[in-house]
């Protein structure tokens, strides 16, 4: 039997657990809960109590959170390897992957909340994006110092930090928030996106956003609704989009995590 990935082509957390199987040549097949527009859960909450995406079935053996997806790939499967061997190349990865889960993951996501699904127009949304290009010339600054002269983030091979920065940083370039031209991270952004595993994820993720179109309406009507973590509803509130909140718990049209129980 081989693994069951549960995902969303657009989740940038089961795009890494995507890229890690097919960097370790693990098969796997895709299920695609809806749990944005409220059902599939009774079905998903014995995998992932909490309903999020990613999360896999091993056989009898359920893991969820991308993290702990990624380290339990590592135990299982340890060739070939993702973290360095080296305690402090390994700290560095997951510090890297860390900064990327929690703060570059919510830039992108809030400016996909403006461009995509309209919560904000006129000088509100041109305040938000300003701050976002600000901020992710921030992150891609500080990537860069992590990177150095290497061709990859752990040294010569690609590895953890690699698989865990990538969706992020391609998304903003998406978002037209690329690299520096020239810079070191827009070398290795263009390595990354050459990479089997990494391509052909990203491919997935660009067929799934042409059936994008009706969920902006959607979203205004409340029949689907975007969860709001933690680092998403900071950015919200740290960067000016307070009313946005307001607005999405006036008319339900946003979600957080699923009490546990």
């Amino acid at each position: 039997m081989s693994m069951v990935l549960h995902e969303h082509p657009l989740s940038p957390y089961a795009q890494k657990v995507k890229i890690a199987l097919r960097e370790k040549n693990v098969p796997f097949e895709v299920r695609v809960p809806n749990v944005g527009a409220g059902t599939d859960i009774d079905d998903f909450v014995p995998v992932n109590p909490r309903v999020e995406v990613p999360a896999i079935e091993d056989g009898a053996t359920t893991v969820f959170d991308s993290t702990i997806i990624l380290e339990y790939l590592e135990d299982r499967w340890p060739q070939p390897a993702l973290l360095p061997k080296d305690p402090a190349g390994r700290a560095r990865a997951r510090m890297i992957e860390d900064v990327c889960d929690t703060y570059y993951e919510a830039i992108n996501w809030a400016i996909a909340e403006i461009l995509v699904f309209a919560r904000a127009t006129g000088p509100l949304a041109e305040r938000l994006l300003g701050r976002a290009h600000e901020q992710t010339a921030g992150a891609n600054a500080w990537l860069t110092r992590h990177l150095g002269e290497k061709p990859w983030f752990g040294g010569d091979a690609f590895g953890w930090a690699d698989l865990s920065a990538a969706p992020h940083v391609h998304t903003a370039a998406n978002f037209g928030n690329a690299p520096a031209p020239g810079s070191a991270l827009a070398g290795w952004l263009e390595r990354v996106r050459a990479r089997p595993s990494v391509g052909r994820t990203f491919e997935e993720a660009m067929t799934a956003l042409a059936g994008f179109t009706a969920l902006p309406q959607a979203v205004a009507s409340g029949n689907f609704k975007r969860e709001y973590r933690d680092h998403r509803l900071e950015w919200m509130l740290r960067s000016g989009g307070d009313e946005i909140v307001r607005d999405g718990l006036a008319k339900s049209t946003i979600r957080f995590s699923r009490e546990i129980g």
